[in-house]
């Protein structure tokens, strides 16, 4: 292909198909995505809400969740908005631009997520491992630090791959079969050897995911390591609670990330709506699922929730009267 007729390829629209092979019941498959939508807003909304508002929950602990809040908000909002108007309007176009602006943000977010738990790990270890160090190690700057350090590595990692995938020349179909920008079906489109832009990818995935969960599972071993060694059972166990919803928002994460990302590689004999249905919800789900986790596992955050919620029912009687 000439650089010309390339470059004029590279400025066509995309066209998402939504959910391959069931476009007859998007108007019901688009429920559960809308409600999931209108609860993670909700939900992180408030947990930003409650830290913003209450001063006891403005330490580092309670700065990471808010990271993930706002992760969480970012995620959802560059998939379900245009996910929905496939949906419900058939608006399947989606701009050159935009397709890999929406890539970025997803590919991006995720390596943040990962750096920030890899930081909240390191929180809890300091926490129990060397608590009378901990106000001096983990100061409000440093979390602060942590987080744009996270951003910086996500985004610094993603720019390169971005480059790669807009120099290929798409001259094949403009169909992608999914709902929405996902890397290797917007790939398969390219009519030149990607070989390198997977190459990049897989490094950058394994060093950074390997990485995080080598550095994370050696700091819940010298957790619990510590932990066993508390004198009472009360103690054991209020440690134990602490991490408990960190633990279980880890699980989601890598678990959900990489059943999502090796059913799109291999297939295992599974429908390809079932495929695009899996990496769908776990771009949707775990954000709606974390402020929960926060709110049952972390008894500040909830008492922080119910005190901004008393606080909202008490402007609206005042208000009455």
């Amino acid at each position: 292909m000439s650089t010309a007729n390339q470059s004029n390829a590279n400025t066509l629209p995309f066209l998402l198909t939504g959910i391959p092979g069931l476009e007859a019941l998007h108007g019901w498959i688009s429920i559960p995505f809308c409600f999931t939508y209108i609860m993670t807003l909700l939900g992180n909304s408030t947990v930003l809400l409650a830290v913003r508002l209450d001063k006891s929950l403005h330490e580092p602990m309670y700065y990471f969740i808010c990271m993930l809040a706002v992760i969480d908000l970012t995620f959802s909002t560059a998939v379900v908005p245009k996910m929905l108007g496939v949906f419900w309007l058939d608006s399947r176009e989606i701009g050159f631009g935009a397709c890999f602006i929406q890539m970025f943000f997803i590919h991006t977010f995720t390596a943040v997520e990962s750096g920030v738990l890899l930081a909240m790990s390191f929180d809890r270890y300091t926490a129990i491992c060397n608590p009378l160090r901990y106000n001096t190690i983990l100061t409000s700057s440093r979390t602060i630090q942590l987080g744009l350090l996270s951003l910086a590595r996500g985004a610094g990692v993603m720019i390169p791959l971005m480059c790669l995938l807009t120099t290929l020349p798409y001259c094949k179909t403009r169909v992608i079969p999914h709902s929405y920008c996902e890397h290797m079906a917007v790939v398969e489109l390219a009519c030149a050897d990607p070989s390198v832009s997977d190459l990049y990818s897989l490094i950058v995935a394994t060093l950074l995911v390997g990485a995080d969960s080598v550095f994370i599972t050696f700091s819940y071993v010298m957790i619990l390591r510590a932990v066993m060694r508390l004198p009472s059972q009360e103690a054991r166990l209020k440690a134990l609670r602490t991490c408990g919803s960190h633990v279980s928002i880890i699980l989601l994460f890598y678990i959900g990330g990489l059943l999502s990302m090796y059913l799109q590689m291999f297939s295992f004999g599974l429908a390809p709506h079932v495929q695009v249905l899996v990496a769908d919800f776990y771009l949707t789900v775990p954000p709606m699922l974390n402020p929960i986790i926060y709110g049952v596992k972390v008894k500040q955050i909830q008492d922080g929730i119910f005190k901004l919620l008393r606080q909202l029912a008490g402007l609206r009687q005042a208000d009455k009267d």
